[in-house]
């Protein structure tokens, strides 16, 4: 339940304070088989919206390119970082040198038939898979989830049950949605296609690297809140 992720309770700075959603929302205590995901966008946007790092405030990131408009709910995993470890993954996979984290919380397009009509949201998602996106050097994966008791897509436990034409359009999306006007090359690549174990091992890593490079708030917020 989302409400155990905000319950006053567990985290009285709620009850003053906005949780940021990167640092302030837990992912969940069974994650990676059910996480928390903070929603950025949703498939009527016509303008990309990413929550800014440092106030946590959903911010205007850039008009759609031509009528690219994201076929999921996007956004991201909350106390993740894509960093060394979703890096070394990513090369031992594709037999790359030289790939970094891109540096960001891990991305996550959810499935859901009902219609969400605003992001800013959180909700509970089910991963079954994911895209290994390359986007320069850098790795930018993408995990692909179902909205936890979706009539449509909640029973769907891994990434080959999903209808094919549902992958084809999120990687039309993705491969795409960085083009600029005019530009003949393209920066952004989808190595693999891949299913829920790997999923939950990119997810797991990409705990890692949060608390590699954030377990010092981790312990703050803890120490604040005993």
């Amino acid at each position: 339940m989302i409400e155990d992720h905000l319950d006053p309770s567990r985290d009285p700075m709620g009850r003053l304070y906005r949780a940021h959603p990167w640092h302030g929302v837990f992912i969940g205590d069974d994650a990676p088989e059910v996480v928390t995901a903070y929603i950025e966008i949703v498939p009527t946007d016509a303008v990309k919206y990413e929550a800014d790092k440092l106030s946590g405030y959903l911010q205007v990131s850039r008009p759609q390119k031509y009528s690219n408009i994201c076929p999921a709910l996007y956004g991201f995993i909350p106390q993740t970082l894509c960093a060394e470890q979703v890096a070394e993954r990513c090369m031992e996979r594709t037999g790359r040198s030289g790939i970094v984290g891109d540096g960001d919380p891990l991305d996550i397009c959810v499935l859901t038939e009902r219609p969400i009509s605003h992001g800013d949201i959180l909700l509970q998602a089910i991963p079954i898979g994911g895209f290994r996106m390359i986007d320069g050097e850098e790795a930018d994966d993408k995990i692909i989830a179902v909205l936890q008791n979706d009539a449509v897509y909640g029973g769907l436990t891994d990434l080959p049950g999903c209808p094919i034409n549902v992958i084809e359009r999120l990687t039309h999306y993705f491969l795409t949605y960085k083009e600029a006007p005019g530009s003949t090359t393209n920066q952004v690549e989808i190595t693999t296609v891949y299913g829920r174990g790997e999923a939950h091992a990119v997810i797991r890593r990409s705990q890692a690297d949060y608390r590699a490079h954030h377990g010092a708030l981790e312990k703050l917020l803890a120490s604040t809140l005993r």
